[in-house]
């Protein structure tokens, strides 16, 4: 067995450049974001979140729209039930001007990651819900909840205009 002395695991590495990717990321700063995130990459490459934001990032600071959504689903490939994933390849979708896409990749994430706060939000953003049924009650009233439910089985998901 052997032991990191004086220096830090792989893992440990990976995580802390994707930790600065994920800073620089918030900052606004997507090319140091990208440098960080392909590091982490290649220290960890079957990471599905690595996978992710490089994907991500490939799109929003190269403009590579192919090769982001290649990564993107790979790593949805390994890890189907985190909404995060379904967010970036969205997002990614959205880049490309494939609205369409974004929003079957979200509805797709509602049901394999649960009903996750962020791919709501990241739906409402888009402006693609459906008014409430019962539309003197909030949409998150049980009746509405039921009838809601209802009204997806027989008419299936929104589709975009």
């Amino acid at each position: 067995m052997s032991h990191w002395i004086g220096t830090t695991s792989p893992t440990d590495a990976g995580m802390s450049d994707f930790k600065e990717c994920l800073k620089h990321l918030r900052d606004g700063h997507a090319d140091e974001a990208l440098l960080h995130a392909r590091r982490a990459l290649g220290i960890a490459p079957k990471n599905p979140f690595y996978l992710s934001y490089t994907g991500l990032l490939a799109a929003t600071a190269e403009r590579r729209f192919a090769d982001a959504e290649s990564l993107c689903q790979e790593a949805l490939g390994m890890k189907v039930n985190h909404a995060q994933l379904y967010l970036n390849l969205a997002d990614v979708y959205q880049q490309a001007g494939r609205h369409s896409e974004a929003i079957q990749t979200l509805e797709k994430g509602l049901i394999s990651a649960g009903r996750d706060f962020r791919i709501r939000r990241a739906l409402e953003r888009m402006g693609l819900r459906r008014a409430p049924v019962m539309t003197f009650l909030h949409r998150s009233h049980p009746v509405n909840r039921a009838l809601g439910k209802w009204r997806h089985r027989l008419n299936g998901p929104h589709k975009a205009a």
